[in-house]
């Protein structure tokens, strides 16, 4: 090739060469980044931010309407299903951790003004705070319903 010929080539090859990064940055922009597991994360598992990562979409249709945008919706919550690494996860696919387990002793704590009584009961449910949840009284073998509070007891009778 001679220098005018060789010059135009290289022009050319330069300028489609642009014109495919400007391609693929204007389709990363326009695609959405969300945070997808690096592991396999099992039912019942919390989540850490080390079993995240951010990936790359081209759209939120492909994403899905109900996916969690941000790990901050993630991570500290317990994965509800079977999670699969590089998948969008649904926000419907995980639960705030449970407070109190069924099963296990719960604090029942009754108070209506003034007046706080509290005494020991065993959990016939999981649940989280605000959750509305059947205990059985130790004492007097009862079944109760009492709010899961945020500290961990179950609360009955006046709010």
């Amino acid at each position: 090739m001679n220098g005018p010929r060789l010059a135009s080539w290289v022009t050319r090859l330069v300028a489609v060469a642009a014109a495919c990064c400007a391609g693929v940055l204007a389709a990363r922009a326009a695609g959405v980044q969300v945070p997808v597991p690096r592991v396999t994360i099992y039912p019942g598992q919390v989540i850490e931010q080390g079993m995240l990562e951010e990936r790359d979409f081209r759209s939120s249709s492909a994403v899905g309407p109900a996916a969690a945008s941000t790990s901050s919706l993630l991570v500290g919550r317990v994965a509800r299903k079977t999670l699969l690494p590089g998948r969008p996860i649904a926000i419907n696919a995980v639960r705030d951790p449970y407070v109190v387990t069924k099963g296990e002793a719960a604090l029942v704590v009754f108070q209506s003004g003034t007046l706080r009584i509290s005494g020991s009961g065993v959990a016939l449910q999981s649940g989280v705070a605000g959750d509305v949840i059947a205990v059985r009284n130790v004492d007097s073998g009862r079944t109760i319903r009492g709010t899961v509070g945020a500290d961990g007891a179950v609360h009955v009778g006046d709010p």
